[in-house]
């Protein structure tokens, strides 16, 4: 298997500090290794290239501010990544490469819930603490592992929500039809939805999941369309449910209310998909209209907004891009809050954790996954994310009808 490496340090210093105007050397002389395997080629690239961004902003950030300080010393960051090419296998032997081969202090889990769980065994194995960004399933976290942490909630903060509204604001909902990839997340948080909906009344005509590289979905969008659905339901990633929406509009499925997950919040969606975009719902585990005064290297939400136009001008942060430059910061603040870069201190220090970052308050759960954020739900509206849920933040109210 070919094993590409591919070192991020100074480099994404010179890159920040050019656009933010805060060029300073960074004086330290030690290296901190964070190994990261992303799906950088292949079906899930654009999910791995966005989860590259938020690390680099974050090691970028940490490194122009001095590095980390630990036991009298001073580190600078480097993020060891390896592209295993969206393919699961891959993934775990690059996680086990980079432990075993790489000697990296501390691990970044692949992309999404199949990956992450794929490959936590291998830094269970080793006792090398692991943040998660972008895995949200249960089932990646009730395996009684002690080192792997992860910053989405369960699948049903996003699906309760979702459903409430909707029977809330339009008892006329009544039939829903599900489609969901048949992978770890999509599967599960399309149970979830399941689950959702029945509790409300509501009547799922329709259940069906569609295999990994599915290029053509014309047979179960005429179902979808057969079976009358006031609600429709698809998950899958982004290039998934771009397809998925084409061919939606193609075979002329329209109802009421269109939820798509995980997808919508990526500009990459709207774009390909362009007006077919609008009135598309859809929940995230953060977006940048969450107000929160954290204490790590970003600040508040707003200083991180700033950071990250910064560095990728004209261009939001989503949820994915957020929650990597989170679990960097997390795992700063624990490296600090102990003095240590010593792997057993910063896993006890994660599992004590009780703050607050840019991203929300980072309490983690007994099982290691978060329990302490309220997703966000949206809507696309005039061709970008609007939250609509909570009401603290709420930018608008839901729209009924997708053409």
């Amino acid at each position: 298997m070919l094993h590409r490496v591919i070192r991020t340090t100074s480099a994404a210093v010179v890159v920040f500090a050019a656009v933010s105007g805060l060029a300073r050397p960074v004086s330290a002389q030690n290296i901190l290794k964070v190994g990261a395997p992303l799906p950088l080629t292949g079906p899930l690239s654009p999910e791995g290239t966005k989860q590259k961004q938020g690390y680099d902003l974050w090691a970028a950030t940490a490194n122009d501010k001095g590095g980390i300080k630990a036991g009298g010393r001073t580190y600078k960051i480097e993020i060891v990544y390896v592209d295993y090419a969206s393919n699961t296998p891959r993934a775990v032997q690059s996680a086990e490469r980079l432990i075993s081969e790489d000697k990296v202090n501390f691990l970044f889990s692949p992309f999404g819930s199949g990956a992450a769980k794929a490959a936590s065994g291998v830094s269970e194995k080793y006792g090398i603490p692991t943040l998660a960004a972008t895995a949200s399933s249960s089932q990646v976290y009730d395996q009684g592992y002690k080192y792997l942490f992860g910053t989405f909630t369960p699948n049903d903060t996003l699906t309760e929500p979702l459903a409430d509204i909707v029977a809330k604001r339009n008892p006329a909902v009544k039939r829903i039809a599900i489609l969901a990839r048949n992978d770890l997340f999509p599967l599960a948080i399309a149970e979830e939805m399941q689950t959702s909906a029945k509790k409300r009344g509501l009547d799922v005509v329709m259940f069906e999941k569609y295999a990994i590289g599915t290029m053509d979905h014309a047979s179960t969008i005429t179902q979808i369309r057969m079976a009358k659905p006031e609600w429709v339901f698809a998950t899958g990633y982004i290039n998934d449910l771009i397809l998925i929406r084409k061919q939606m509009k193609d075979l002329g499925v329209s109802a009421p209310v269109v939820t798509m997950v995980a997808g919508p919040h990526a500009k990459e969606y709207i774009d390909a998909t362009g007006p077919l975009a609008e009135n598309i719902t859809s929940a995230a585990w953060w977006h940048p209209a969450v107000r929160y005064n954290g204490k790590g290297i970003f600040g508040s939400t707003e200083n991180f907004n700033k950071m990250w136009a910064a560095m990728y001008p004209g261009v939001e942060a989503d949820y994915s891009q957020a929650s990597a430059a989170g679990v960097g910061e997390v795992l700063q603040l624990a490296i600090e809050s102990v003095d240590s870069i010593d792997p057993a201190k910063v896993r006890d220090a994660l599992a004590k954790m009780d703050t607050e970052t840019f991203f929300g308050r980072i309490k983690f759960g007994p099982t290691g996954q978060i329990t302490s954020l309220e997703p966000p739900v949206f809507q696309i509206q005039g061709g970008k994310p609007t939250v609509i849920f909570p009401d603290y933040i709420k930018q608008a109210e839901l729209k009924f009808g997708v053409q």
